[in-house]
């Protein structure tokens, strides 16, 4: 490309016009916000300008004083917005301004509320900040050129915010970003400098870079637009530097909105110096609710990293764990070498250092919001409980803290509300109790009304009810907690014998001892199906139920190994009955085989479902039911085939 390439006009990607339309038509009840996403978006140019220059100082130019430029034209009603970061190349203009990623728009798209205040907040949170100008411009133009390239390859992009924009390779002296907004009548509020002034002041003033405004002598110098001199408007110092007496609750509140794009504040933060051997700080915070892509798995991490104050990466998970990807802020180092690169980071034993004194610190201030302040932590729990819960799986060396932070439903609760912790569950154990129960399910009332809990209903010993599709794998790595193991109802034998006086238990005997025949017949029909077929101590008023070997991978994991289209290891379940139930002396009494091996497979079809699990022949197990229920009913009928 040179400077002689012909003005092109291209269309924008289909869902930039969605995004346009609703910037110009929908979102403009909070039009200030337009400065806000600019600066912030200059601001990083400047951070990836000093990061890059780490290793290549001639991008500098022989300027290395970085900062932000706001200006305003009252005559020709523009506002310039210019930097000398990074900058981009003529590719690079396309692929941030004429396109992005369709997901950010969809899930922008469907979180609008019809609040336009509200939505208009939304903005940065899904990556179209630059957009947010059409609010108040009916043109906008923006030249650039990248840092280390020649001054013939700048690049001028402007639009009118309809369908189709127009770029061209431009000179430019400089390297860095210039953006000038024509304002829209309605927009006339910006021409004046103090409103900028307070704009930047309120969202703004914790950047890390000089914002640079003209200072007037005169109102008549402004007039002419002939400025003494130059003032910076912002405190320019990075907020997590500073001591914290001196930061205002409201300058912490906004440096979070800053960072996260979040309109709301944060649910809670941590701002801390760690000093001795290795020094470094922490400033980190926990939203109120979940950002739009906390459930794909190539989505950035919140916390970015700087060395004595130089941004140095963010996205990586170098700096906390996958399961705390819901943490916002930054950590600054002061010992890291500044040409610090990701593989040196995946091998400094500083770095570990640093990640595991944050998590430890995050975890305890997570322990804190939990003791002192129930409701809050009641609502952290209910946006990312079930992310907290993959660190139990991911982080052995904090399973134990982890698991303290931990909230179940319960048999003793309040409904399926998860509120009660292990320390709640380990104070009310019976006297005879010595490990944890639980059950697992597809939702909270399958689990709830599983006749796996009958005993243990029966005799006041609480199950927790684990109903989350991740609990599975939690139970599968929380194996133990203050010395109580955790025991599955719906696997192997659960010490149900402990549970049971002694007549029970001799009566149990005596049932398995003489029903041998029963329990063989059963067995056969359903060889296919079960592995054993036995007397169970575990029911009082269902028939049956399928429990796993107690080395076994539970029924409810293979079910969602299977549904997730992964093969799990062959393994068949047992059966357990209970003879007292009038099915069960029923089938006892049945002589004809065929009826048998119906009323066997209506047993098994019936323990699969209050199990919650899915039949392989539902029309097969409801035709069998319904000629049972023929015959019982002495008007025999014959079914088609």
């Amino acid at each position: 490309m040179t400077a002689t390439t012909p003005k092109e006009t291209l269309s924008f990607q289909t869902e930039v016009q969605q995004l346009l339309h609703l910037m110009i038509h929908s979102l403009y009840s909070n039009k200030e916000i337009f400065l806000r996403e600019l600066i912030s978006n200059a601001s990083d140019a400047l951070d990836k300008l000093r990061f890059e220059a780490l290793s290549d100082d001639a991008l500098y130019e022989n300027d290395g004083e970085l900062k932000i430029w706001v200006s305003v034209d009252k005559t020709a009603r523009t506002i310039t917005v210019k930097d000398n970061g990074i900058g981009m190349t003529r590719t690079e203009v396309i692929d941030n301004i004429g396109t992005i990623a369709k997901s950010g728009t969809k899930e922008f798209v469907k979180s609008l509320t019809g609040d336009q205040a509200k939505d208009s907040h939304l903005i940065g949170q899904f990556g179209v900040g630059f957009y947010s100008v059409f609010i108040v411009a009916d043109q906008v133009s923006l030249t650039t050129r990248r840092a280390g390239l020649g001054q013939e390859h700048g690049v001028k992009w402007s639009a009118t915010g309809t369908g189709s924009y127009e770029i061209e390779v431009v000179e430019k002296q400089l390297r860095g970003t210039e953006i000038i907004i024509h304002l829209k009548e309605e927009g006339s509020e910006f021409l004046d400098d103090f409103r900028l002034r307070s704009i930047i002041h309120k969202y703004s003033e914790h950047i890390a870079f000089p914002i640079v405004m003209r200072e007037y002598q005169s109102e008549e110098d402004e007039k002419k637009g002939t400025p003494t001199k130059d003032e910076v408007v912002n405190k320019a110092t990075a907020l997590w530097v500073r001591s914290k007496n001196d930061i205002s609750e409201s300058e912490y509140q906004e440096f979070y909105k800053h960072i996260s794009h979040d309109f709301e504040e944060p649910l809670v933060y941590l701002h801390s110096r760690v000093e001795g051997a290795n020094e470094y700080t922490l400033l980190l915070y926990v939203p109120k609710h979940a950002p739009f892509d906390l459930w794909e798995r190539e989505r950035r991490q919140g916390v970015k990293l700087y060395v004595r104050r130089v941004f140095i990466l963010d996205d990586s998970d170098k700096l906390l764990p996958h399961y705390l990807r819901f943490i916002k802020g930054v950590i600054d180092s002061n010992d890291l070498p500044l040409n610090v690169s990701r593989e040196i980071l995946q091998q400094n034993k500083l770095m570990e250092t640093i990640r595991s004194g944050s998590v430890r610190k995050i975890l305890d201030l997570l322990g804190q919001l939990a003791k002192n302040e129930t409701q809050k932590y009641a609502t952290f729990w209910q946006v990312f409980g079930q992310v907290l819960k993959e660190g139990i799986v991911e982080d052995n060396a904090n399973r134990e803290r982890i698991a303290k932070l931990l909230r179940f439903s319960s048999t003793q609760g309040e409904g399926s509300a998860q509120t009660v912790t292990l320390e709640d569950y380990i104070s009310r154990m019976q006297p005879e109790q010595d490990k944890i129960y639980y059950i697992t399910g597809d939702s909270y009332g399958a689990a709830a009304n599983s006749p796996h809990l009958e005993l243990l209903k029966h005799k006041n010993i609480e199950v927790l009810i684990l109903s989350d599709r991740i609990d599975e794998w939690v139970a599968s790595h929380l194996l133990e907690f203050e010395g109580k193991k955790l025991q599955s109802v719906a696997k192997g034998a659960v010490d149900m014998e402990k549970l049971v006086d002694t007549d029970q238990k001799a009566e149990l005997d005596k049932a398995n001892s003489e029903n041998q025949d029963l329990l063989k017949r059963i067995g056969d029909v359903l060889a296919d199906k079960v592995k054993q077929v036995k007397v169970s101590a575990r029911l009082t008023t269902s028939p049956a139920c399928l429990v796993a070997d107690e080395y076994d991978l539970g029924i409810h994991m293979e079910r969602i190994l299977k549904a997730a289209g992964q093969a799990a290891p062959a393994s068949k379940p047992i059966l357990e009955v209970n003879l007292k139930h009038p099915l069960l002396e029923k089938i006892k009494s049945e002589n004809d085989e065929l009826r048998f091996k119906d009323w066997s497979c209506v047993l098994y079809g019936q323990a699969v479902l209050s199990g919650g699990g899915q039949l392989e022949d539902p029309a097969g197990f409801v035709k069998q039911l319904n000629e049972l229920m023929l015959i019982m009913s002495d008007r025999r009928i014959i079914l088609p085939p």
